[in-house]
């Protein structure tokens, strides 16, 4: 099927074995899992780190990527709720990597096979939160999806955030758009929202930051998305009252400028 496709070997295999690189994408370490240490080109990836080795007394490729994906978060640097200033009452709009926000959990636009992104270096926020994440989180995808091929689109899953300094990762299927925008695309996206919400508070957390669900790849009309995504998070808030505060986060300015001018024009919450 194809969640044991990406079944990972533990590190108590014999032989040398090939785990993708934090780089989103064909590109990996090689290394012996006696020593752990990477193998040919892989090897300038081997950086010094304090990571202490596992029980067998040896690193591991696990090791050598995690050593490397917290070198590299801490080079980007980690923002914090606490750093932020709200909007309006439990919203605040922030541009930047979501993959360094400190929060409780962060939303990823996920594909219906909810096994990251399959294009090698795609410039998808799928494939990025995958690349700082680590690798185990392929493999807990996988194991989530072994009884469903597909996983619906407006539905949501929840995992571990294993490199990312969130404590979790909801992932989130949104539809995609091939022409005019329907009433049925609409209310998936708004259940994009609701099934996110929903779920972290049924798991006991307190903040979420959303990315521009549906926008990119999926070609949803970004300020059409921006209100849906507005008026579902403040209905759900006004239902669930001081109980999840929402991060809108986007990347790029032209978003920036959309979130604001909807979130000035104090847009009432979805009927």
């Amino acid at each position: 099927s194809r969640a044991r496709m990406f079944e990972l070997p533990t590190e108590t295999h014999e032989e040398p074995f090939f785990a993708p690189l934090p780089l989103g994408g064909a590109q990996g370490i090689r290394g012996h899992p006696d020593t752990g240490r990477p193998f040919g080109k892989a090897a300038a990836f081997a950086r010094p780190h304090e990571r202490a080795p596992t029980a067998s007394g040896r690193l591991g490729i696990f090791g050598v990527q995690d050593a490397y994906l917290q070198e590299r978060l801490a080079e980007r640097g980690v923002t914090r709720l606490a750093d932020l200033l709200p909007v309006q009452p439990g919203l605040y709009l922030w541009q930047g990597d979501i993959t360094t926000l400190a929060v409780d959990a962060i939303v990823n636009a996920a594909n219906s096979q909810m096994l990251g992104c399959f294009a090698p270096c795609h410039g998808c926020i799928d494939n990025a939160i995958h690349t700082y994440v680590g690798v185990q989180l392929r493999h807990e995808c996988a194991k989530l999806m072994r009884e469903q091929e597909e996983e619906p689109t407006g539905s949501a899953k929840i995992t571990k955030a294993y490199n990312l300094p969130c404590r979790h990762v909801l992932h989130t299927v949104s539809p995609i758009i091939f022409g005019t925008v329907t009433r049925e695309e609409r209310d998936q996206l708004a259940s994009c929202y609701r099934s996110c919400l929903t779920l972290a508070a049924q798991n006991g957390l307190h903040s979420v930051a959303f990315c521009c669900i549906s926008t990119g790849e999926y070609h949803f009309p970004r300020v059409l998305a921006a209100e849906i995504a507005i008026q579902t998070v403040k209905k759900w808030q006004g239902q669930n009252p001081n109980w999840i505060e929402v991060i809108f986060n986007v990347f790029r300015d032209s978003d920036h400028e959309i979130y604001q001018r909807a979130l000035r024009q104090n847009i009432p919450s979805q009927a």
